[in-house]
């Protein structure tokens, strides 16, 4: 772990990957002295932060071995029609009856939040299945589309341009301000797609 204040009541922890961040913040969240604590691909970020010493300190209690709740489950219906499952099904050797099999039987965890309010990075797909990104990105990707880059799975929760392979889409709300949680997928959260 190395630590790198930002500012002076923040401070970015650098780890080795998603998984690690996710296992770090939920970890932290009962434990430190901060007003947000947010994981992304590699780091933790300690906002509002009152003591950094202190924190340095509390941090040093930490492992990655430390055991990290399960999150909340959330099922996902999914209408499984998306432009790329033609070829996610010759990619991976099935049919898109195959495809969405394989889609449905993980259960993801959204390890970070990012690229739009509500767009959760879900993990969990096997690396044998990671799929090759548009070589051009689309111009416009229809809100609730659901897609594959990588070994990432991801929901659009606002039209936006993207790049990812779209199996289908759902009509749940990714993001809504009104909620007490307006992201409906926050980091730790775990995640079923089931075919309707």
């Amino acid at each position: 772990m190395q630590l790198c204040p930002v500012g002076p009541r923040a401070v970015l922890v650098e780890v080795g990957d998603a998984a690690t961040a996710l296992a770090l913040a939920t970890w932290a969240r009962p434990r430190v002295d901060a007003e947000e604590i947010v994981p992304a691909a590699a780091t933790v970020l300690f906002d509002g932060v009152s003591d950094l010493s202190v924190l340095s300190g509390q941090l040093a209690d930490w492992s990655p071995t430390s055991e990290v709740p399960a999150g909340a489950l959330v099922e996902v219906p999914v209408v499984y029609d998306g432009p790329d499952l033609a070829f996610l099904a010759d990619l991976w050797g099935t049919d898109t009856a195959g495809v969405v099999r394989r889609h449905t039987e993980v259960e993801y965890v959204a390890e970070f939040c990012g690229f739009a309010p509500g767009f959760s990075y879900l993990a969990g797909l096997p690396d044998a299945l990671a799929v090759p990104r548009l070589e051009s990105p689309r111009a416009a990707v229809p809100p609730g589309s659901v897609g594959l880059a990588g070994a990432w799975c991801g929901v659009y929760p606002s039209a936006s341009p993207g790049g990812w392979r779209l199996l289908g889409r759902t009509d749940a709300v990714l993001w809504d301000q009104a909620r007490p949680e307006p992201a409906l997928l926050p980091p730790g959260t775990r995640v079923r797609f089931v075919a309707r």
